[in-house]
């Protein structure tokens, strides 16, 4: 099961006002494992940035300048999303974003239930607490020390450590590796069923044991169960 795990940087709340993207991160888990797979981008919004989000990411217009518009960059980060499940902090934010930059660049938009929101598994898991993200990482004991402003790639990374936790830890199926395909060498791991040992393991019961249970079962009588 691939997922990725993602975060956006943006110049405002609202996209249908003028607000775009500034920057894309993205970490890859397979069966709930980080792959060392990642996705960064930053992007060129075409306009100005408001003094208020600056001071949230610090992403200027001068660094911003020279940077890839997202028509420029989009068909490279759909490839790396593909068709997996996006996980997401608050993901309704962060896929409107998302859809109104595809709907510029002229491409389909991610459908509804695209992703898995973890601010919701959190307010449902831990009803009345601070759900954000630095509050999660204080109630799991994630280290966020590195994230003195906000950063698509970071956050990214922080939030995959969260989502496995809030899913039960960082082995919630037990699954350390990929499954086997189907091939030569037999069935997959999926389709593993225990089989009969072609030699029977010897008894551990000793020549002692084996008189003792008889006597035992000679004085229950001919209606003993182990008699049947």
């Amino acid at each position: 099961m691939r997922e990725i795990v993602l975060d956006t940087e943006t110049t405002g709340f609202e996209p249908e006002t003028g607000d775009r993207i500034v920057e894309i991160g993205a970490v890859e888990l397979f069966n709930h494992v980080p792959t060392g797979n990642t996705y960064h981008q930053y992007i060129n919004p075409e306009r100005s940035m408001p003094q208020e989000a600056f001071q949230v990411h610090g992403l200027g217009d001068d660094f911003l300048r020279d940077k890839p518009k997202f028509a420029k960059i989009v068909d490279e980060f759909l490839a790396f999303v593909g068709d997996s499940k996006m996980v997401i902090h608050n993901a309704s934010f962060d896929v409107k974003f998302l859809n109104a930059e595809l709907k510029w660049a002229g491409k389909p938009q991610f459908p509804k239930g695209c992703a898995i929101d973890t601010l919701d598994i959190a307010r449902r898991k831990f009803p009345g607490s601070p759900a954000s993200l630095d509050s999660l990482c204080r109630r799991f004991g994630i280290d966020n020390s590195s994230r003195t402003l906000h950063g698509a790639l970071l956050d990214s990374e922080i939030l995959a450590e969260v989502y496995l936790e809030l899913i039960g830890g960082k082995q919630p199926d037990l699954v350390l590796a990929p499954a086997r395909q189907q091939g030569n060498d037999g069935p997959s791991d999926d389709d593993w069923r225990p089989q009969r040992r072609r030699e029977p393991l010897p008894s551990r019961l000793t020549e002692n044991e084996k008189a003792a249970h008889a006597a035992f079962v000679e004085k229950l009588g001919a209606n003993a169960l182990w008699s049947r």
